[in-house]
């Protein structure tokens, strides 16, 4: 998954939710259910997330959505693995360069042709 955000300090939770391609309640679900994703709050009680909060959310949105962890498993393994982050982030950088690779194939079988 290809997460594209631009590169601020804070995120309203309708882009952030864009950027997963969920909608705005999960994000708040998730927030529930996992202590590492605490988005700052403002007085009308909008919620803004840091790149920490988004490191998190991608860390979970790969357990629960790709790796089919539940819940409970997700939270799990997030206290257990002190790396995973780290694998995290290396998974989406290869499927970034997958994304790139297939694209350059793409344009060079158009011009083939």
């Amino acid at each position: 998954m290809q997460i594209d955000l631009p590169d601020k300090l804070y995120y309203s939770i309708g882009e952030v939710a864009r950027a997963f391609g969920v909608n705005t309640s999960l994000i708040r679900f998730w927030e529930k259910e996992f202590d590492i994703i605490k988005p700052k709050k403002n007085k009308k009680g909008n919620r803004y997330f840091t790149k920490e909060d988004i490191k998190n959310l991608k860390t979970i949105y790969h357990l629960v959505k790709e790796r089919g962890y539940t819940l409970e498993g997700a939270n799990t393994v997030l206290k257990e693995q002190n790396n995973l982050d780290n694998e995290i982030e290396l998974i989406f950088r290869l499927e970034k360069v997958k994304a790139d690779l297939t694209s350059l194939k793409s344009y060079f079988d158009d011009i083939a042709h």
